[in-house]
């Protein structure tokens, strides 16, 4: 959802959903990490201001990971751009356990941290940990978070935009008055803000929603396929289906697969990885669109933007990453077969100017 992805792809609960929307590599218990050997950092050409200016920072950075490898790129942007600043940061992680991450939070505030960064969470249960934060005078940036709490800085994906940019490609592969199939989830804020612009496109368009179907799980691609399968089996004349996070376009990608209809059906998901570039690419793939940012580059921009609210600097509470379109024939004109090469290619990917300052070091990927 992100991955979000929400890539959300990477999303922040907004329900009593106890299970996170895009994914990563867990660990449950807190950790050391000093970075992403292959990211590198550009030389910073000023003096770093207090408190980087009088030593070692701790900052504690408290997850809520999910399944795919969007959170995996997420955290190890993140950790290069500590590491570049001399940051010391613990990461913990809940692996979609809502009380443990209360407790993790509540660890973190007792660790001794200047700053802590929660990443994705459920609202009810870590909104009373964030306060208690708050109170003690301690740093809180949130990505993909609702919080009540206006000290809190907010940073998410523009989800927006992205259902926007891939929506837009969808309406000119497809065309007006086509019978349209919906994977998606009610209760999270990323997907939510997807589903308004989805609603839109449709009535824009007037295109006939054939179905909506979809649950998040610890295996949300695996465990969509056969409900994607059973809608298509009902309504076969669809002519695209919007998935709006990549482990929702994954399972759908399959269900249209086993259903052989790959030739007559298109999938427009959201977010971008590795492994989703990987099956917009393969052959047969009906996967022809999704929007995304990338997910190191956002890690890394939210520990810079974590820097700059301790230094005094960020002078606003919510900054938005946003998203670019990524079509299939894209990927294979440009033989793009990874992230590496897709930033290469994106330059934009990067957010190089997203809470940028002289002092410091931009983390590239």
């Amino acid at each position: 959802m992100s991955r979000t992805g929400f890539p959300l792809a990477a999303l922040s609960l907004a329900s009593a959903s106890v299970l996170l929307v895009a994914g990563c590599s867990q660990s449950s218990n807190a950790s050391k990490d000093s970075g992403d050997s292959a990211a590198s950092a550009s030389a910073a050409t000023a003096e770093k201001p207090a408190p980087f200016s009088k030593g070692t920072v701790k900052v504690a950075l408290v997850r809520q990971s999910g399944a795919g490898d969007y959170f995996e790129q997420w955290g190890n942007g993140a950790k290069a751009q500590a590491k570049a600043l001399g940051i010391d940061l613990t990461v913990y992680d809940a692996q979609a356990d809502n009380a443990k991450q209360a407790t993790d939070l509540s660890a973190a505030i007792n660790s001794g941290a200047q700053a802590i960064i929660v990443d994705h969470g459920f609202p009810a249960t870590i909104q009373p940990e964030i306060d208690k934060a708050v109170k003690k005078g301690i740093k809180v940036v949130v990505y993909d978070v609702e919080t009540t709490n206006d000290k809190v800085v907010s940073t998410k994906q523009d989800d927006a935009s992205m259902a926007s940019a891939v929506l837009d490609v969808m309406a000119k592969e497809l065309g007006k008055d086509q019978k349209v199939g919906y994977v998606n989830v009610a209760g999270y804020a990323a997907l939510d803000k997807r589903d308004s612009v989805w609603k839109k496109t449709t009535d824009t368009n007037g295109w006939k929603q054939a179905f909506k179907v979809g649950k998040v799980t610890d295996s949300t691609a695996t465990d969509n396929v056969p409900l994607v399968s059973a809608a298509l089996t009902q309504h076969s004349d669809v002519t695209g289906i919007f998935a709006p996070y990549d482990e929702l376009a994954k399972g759908t990608v399959l269900a249209v697969q086993n259903k052989k209809l790959a030739d007559k059906v298109k999938v427009f998901g959201a977010d971008v990885s590795n492994a989703d570039i990987q099956a917009m690419t393969e052959k047969g793939s009906p996967w022809v669109a999704t929007a995304g940012t990338d997910p190191s580059a956002v890690g890394a921009a939210v520990v810079r933007t974590t820097a700059l609210e301790l230094a005094g600097q960020l002078n606003t509470t919510s900054v938005e990453f946003p998203a670019v379109a990524i079509t299939q024939d894209f990927l294979r004109k440009n033989k793009i077969e990874n992230m590496d090469q897709l930033r290469e290619a994106l330059p934009a990917l990067n957010l190089a100017k997203a809470s940028a300052a002289d002092w410091i070091p931009n983390v590239a990927h």
